[in-house]
């Protein structure tokens, strides 16, 4: 069997507010040209020390409820001792140690193998810094 391994990077704008961005079409799109029918492994990797990769569903208000779960774990105000950027900044560089900065995902026939209401999201709390990469990968 050949294995092939590709990669890219997405360009993502998260904006000036605290974000679950949808990369799910961004990934499939990936693996239409990437994997071409064939089973493996997508990587999702954000090489930010400020974000995070998360599967969970969307639109539903989890993603809501995600962002509202991390101000109470990690309140943005002036307990953190790494302190530039906005208030509670620190917090932003403990995010992904909850929701950490990869994921790893099967690939069956060329799509991701997600359950129903799964999607995979950028987890992004640092809102002095709009501009985030995300590399994909796929090995199969």
């Amino acid at each position: 069997m050949s294995t092939a391994f590709t990669t890219r990077t997405l360009e993502i704008t998260t904006g000036t507010s605290e974000t679950v961005a949808d990369l799910t079409a961004d990934c499939a799109a990936f693996l239409r040209e990437a994997a071409d029918g064939r089973d493996g492994l997508l990587n999702i990797f954000v090489p930010h020390a400020t974000a995070g990769i998360a599967v969970l569903e969307t639109g539903a208000g989890s993603d809501e409820d995600l962002l509202a779960a991390l101000h109470d774990l990690l309140p943005a105000d002036n307990r953190w001792r790494h302190r530039h950027g906005s208030p509670g900044h620190g917090r932003d560089h403990v995010l992904p140690a909850l929701v950490p900065p990869h994921a790893t995902l099967p690939v069956v026939s060329g799509r991701m193998a997600l359950g129903t209401w799964q999607s995979v999201c950028l987890v992004d709390t640092n809102v002095d810094n709009a501009n985030r990469q995300v590399r994909l990968s796929f090995l199969g």
